[in-house]
């Protein structure tokens, strides 16, 4: 009989079961609401069931992809393991029968051992199960032999009680703590490398991470850090709201050319985004303020002039990467997805350091801050765009919107596909494959006396893009494609 169900077990984050009973039934209980918002907009079918040690999902299976997709991207889950569950198997002999059959294909001409774990009360302990089982699959099966050290093929069972799961896959999760177990914070997102990779880790450890933005580069910089924002927000940490801020800095970078000293300006910006991040904080009843500065990395991120930095707030700043190289973060980049974004943004912050100071003075620093008009910060803060992150495509678009085409027109349009995979989209129409981080470069050497559509899977990169080539680069041609179904 052909399935119609696929079940998952997730095992839980070690550093949860550590906890005490009380912190562990709470994680426990935060990774199971996180997992309603999540899966249940897929299909009310899904069943979600926690347990003290274990979350199981039971989905149909037309939506395993994507269920096995976000359970690997969610915080709290070590492992997720694909069963295959068979109820009411109330002694060794249905159940040796049972995991002989399932596997038996499986384990042709290649060796293999039986791993069980069981619950509950039994007239047999694991071991039992394990020779028993074994035993009877070899002697039921094509498989070679049951080899104890190095086996093929691993055989893992699961009884409980009457229940049994025959593991058919094993995946490592993303670990961490569940999202919004461990408070919130406020990262400083410049959209490259390591403000990314920051915002990754904390989303990671279970911290709610909202985001503030300083604009030095105008709409077409925002834009570029608001889809990659979103990106991370979508992929990682979906199960809650977050906020984005969009600081206008243009006026407090022309303010501290006027009145600091070139090798201190690198220093001054740094402290002046720190100081509207605690306010702005503030406001939203934050504690802490995440940044993705590595010690020595740069100018600016010596141990002395990080000293100058924090000098001017009260909040904790949280710095994972401090002790991380360029190539570590890049890799993590890379693991998570952000890379292609970080490589296409430009770098705005190092412009306005000249001969930058590597080892400021206390005493030379406060002497630079006194000569600058704060009038600009506060007006700067005051202007400040709160949004959520959810509803970054609705504003960009809802001054200059983008149109949005539904059917295509072989004699009129040409298809882009921006995604960053090798598959490209069959379509009625001339198709072209540019991934988005190549977009910006490729789209002007394109003939401009045509109409072109973007593509993407869910239509949120697609329309940045396209209201980032208007911005950018006036391109009039650019449309969305989103076909009906989506």
């Amino acid at each position: 009989m052909e399935r119609k169900t696929q079940k998952f077990i997730l095992k839980l984050f070690p550093e949860i079961m550590v906890k005490g009973a009380s912190a562990k039934k709470q994680m426990v209980a935060q990774l199971y609401q996180n997992l309603q918002k999540l899966l249940m907009p897929l299909d009310e079918a899904i069943a979600i069931k926690k347990f003290s040690d274990k979350i199981e999902v039971v989905t149909p299976i037309a939506k395993v992809d994507e269920v096995r997709t976000i359970l690997l991207q969610t915080p709290g889950i070590e492992q997720v393991l694909e069963a295959l569950q068979f109820d009411n198997m109330e002694s060794l002999d249905a159940i040796k029968a049972k995991v002989a059959e399932v596997v038996a294909e499986t384990i042709a001409d290649k060796s293999f051992v039986v791993r069980a774990k069981r619950t509950g009360s039994h007239p047999f302990n694991s071991s039992e199960m394990e020779r028993v089982i074994g035993g009877y699959t070899l002697a039921h099966s094509k498989a070679k032999k049951v080899d104890l050290h190095t086996p093929d093929v691993t055989i893992r069972i699961e009884l409980i009680n009457n229940q049994l799961n025959i593991i058919t896959a094993k995946h490592d999760g993303l670990s961490g703590f569940p999202i919004g177990t461990q408070g919130d914070i406020l990262s400083l997102m410049s959209g490259g490398f390591d403000s990314t990779v920051a915002s990754f880790l904390t989303m990671k450890r279970g911290i709610k991470t909202h985001f503030i933005f300083f604009n030095l580069g105008g709409i077409a910089h925002e834009i570029g850090v608001k889809q990659v924002a979103w990106y991370l927000w979508s992929k990682y940490s979906a199960s809650h709201r977050v906020k984005f801020v969009s600081v206008p800095f243009e006026d407090v970078v022309t303010e501290i050319f006027h009145s600091t000293g070139e090798t201190y300006m690198g220093v001054t910006l740094k402290r002046l985004m720190l100081m509207a991040a605690e306010k702005i904080a503030n406001e939203m009843e934050i504690d802490a303020l995440l940044t993705g500065e590595s010690v020595a990395q740069v100018s600016s991120q010596t141990l002395r002039n990080l000293a100058l930095i924090d000098q001017v707030t009260n909040k904790l700043v949280l710095r994972p990467l401090a002790t991380m190289n360029k190539p570590e973060i890049i890799r993590i980049a890379d693991t998570i997805g952000t890379r292609r974004f970080a490589e296409s943004m430009p770098e705005y912050c190092g412009v306005i350091s000249k001969n930058p100071i590597t080892h400021g003075s206390f005493k030379r620093m406060e002497k630079e801050a006194k000569r600058f008009n704060y009038e600009v910060l506060h007006k700067a803060i005051a202007d400040a765009e709160h949004i959520y992150v959810d509803e970054i495509v609705e504003n960009i678009t809802e001054h200059a919107p983008v149109e949005v085409v539904h059917r295509l027109d072989p004699n009129k349009h040409t298809l882009i596909d921006i995604r960053p995979e090798e598959a490209t989209l069959q379509a009625e129409c001339k198709t072209l494959k540019i991934p988005f981080y190549q977009l910006k470069t490729a789209f002007k050497k394109l003939p401009q006396d045509q109409e072109y559509l973007l593509y993407c899977d869910k239509g949120v990169m697609s329309q940045l893009h396209a209201q980032f080539l208007r911005d950018e680069q006036g391109a009039a041609n650019v449309k969305v494609y989103r076909p009906l179904a989506q």
